[in-house]
């Protein structure tokens, strides 16, 4: 039991010192947090964020709780100073801030979490303090279905202006797999968050020491594009591709192969690129929009046999011959062709005077 005083002692001792807290502690299990948020990293962080947005071309958001804590002002007051000096005509050149009233925009972190939830075609990125940041990229492996989703680095620098990076898996060890694994029992580890946090350290040590520079961007470069693609193509860990994905040592094995080829060629190493489609708008926004739902939604009863929402292919042949759009056999619409035209001859014939 006692007092707890935070006191505030001027640069000039000539002046007086000031309490700013004091805390009576009544027990002792109460814990006294006295918090000290220096901004002097916000401008690098700054510089970082927006560099990487423009890269990635994506929308920035500023997101804090400073509604209630008040001290995080002053987080949104710098960043948005160097938005404005140095970025704002560089994004309005890109288009990036259509959507958004053509300027940086601050998020309550609240809101943040609904917009994850909301912006499901992505195309944005977001600064905050360290534990908005836990929480908001907590929430996007939980989305994406596995916390092995996700990777985080850490950014400092030194006196002399080098950067200083720090890679890690964002969401904590895997002892659990790790039992598994111990007690002989089949394991389907997501290392993705882990293996991109080094391949992200080998590139910066790279850059530090560029020797070998080209070399080590051709494995990383490699590495990511053969991780990546086993997931894209259904052949990643249970956590992402379902029952039917691969175990911990079948993903290996099958990164591994990738990535062998793909040392293996000449030249810089290949890099997957989305083809992009353009959605057509559903027909049901469409003014002149009036089909009978209810109608079609009897025949579509009909055809679904066994009632279970869905049209089979056996399901679908019944349909389309029904409703006269099967395709038939070349040889047969020969033939059925021929039948018709003897059969107009005939009515023809028969109408003669």
């Amino acid at each position: 039991k006692g007092r707890v005083l935070t006191t505030f002692f001027p640069e000039d001792m000539k002046d007086k010192a000031y309490v700013v807290d004091a805390r009576e502690v009544q027990d002792e299990e109460s814990a006294v947090v006295v918090y000290h948020n220096p901004l002097d990293n916000v401008h690098d962080l700054a510089h970082i964020f927006f560099t990487r947005c423009l890269e990635a071309q994506v929308v920035p958001y500023v997101v804090t709780k400073k509604t209630v804590f008040k001290w995080q002002e002053g987080f949104w007051v710098k960043m948005k100073e160097v938005f404005d000096e140095r970025y704002k005509e560089k994004f309005l050149a890109a288009g990036l801030l259509e959507g958004c009233g053509r300027d940086l925009q601050h998020l309550i972190s609240d809101a943040a979490t609904m917009q994850i939830i909301r912006w499901t075609n992505g195309g944005f990125g977001m600064a905050c303090h360290n534990y908005d940041g836990d929480m908001l990229t907590d929430e996007v492996a939980q989305v994406h279905r596995s916390p092995g989703f996700i990777t985080s680095n850490l950014i400092g620098k030194k006196n002399d202006g080098t950067l200083i990076k720090e890679f890690e898996a964002s969401h904590g060890t895997v002892a659990d797999l790790w039992e598994m694994h111990q007690r002989g029992e089949e394991t389907s580890m997501n290392p993705l968050g882990m293996v991109v946090a080094l391949v992200g350290a080998m590139d910066h040590a790279a850059t530090l020491h560029p020797a070998n520079k080209a070399a080590i961007n051709k494995f990383t470069v490699s590495c990511r594009e053969a991780m990546y693609d086993a997931f894209r193509t259904g052949r990643g860990t249970r956590d992402m591709s379902g029952p039917e994905g691969n175990t911990t040592e079948q993903f290996v094995q099958a990164v591994a192969e990738d990535l062998e080829r793909r040392m293996a060629q000449e030249g810089p190493p290949e890099v997957w690129t989305e083809e992009k489609v353009v959605a057509k708008p559903s027909r049901k926004f469409r003014r002149n929009y009036d089909l009978d739902e209810e109608a079609m939604r009897a025949v579509f009863d009909k055809f679904d046999l066994d009632g279970d929402g869905s049209i089979s292919f056996p399901e679908f042949l019944e349909m389309a011959q029904e409703v006269g759009i099967a395709k038939i056999k070349e040889s047969s619409a020969a033939a059925l062709e021929g039948r018709r035209a003897r059969k107009a001859a005939r009515q023809m014939e028969a109408v003669k005077p």
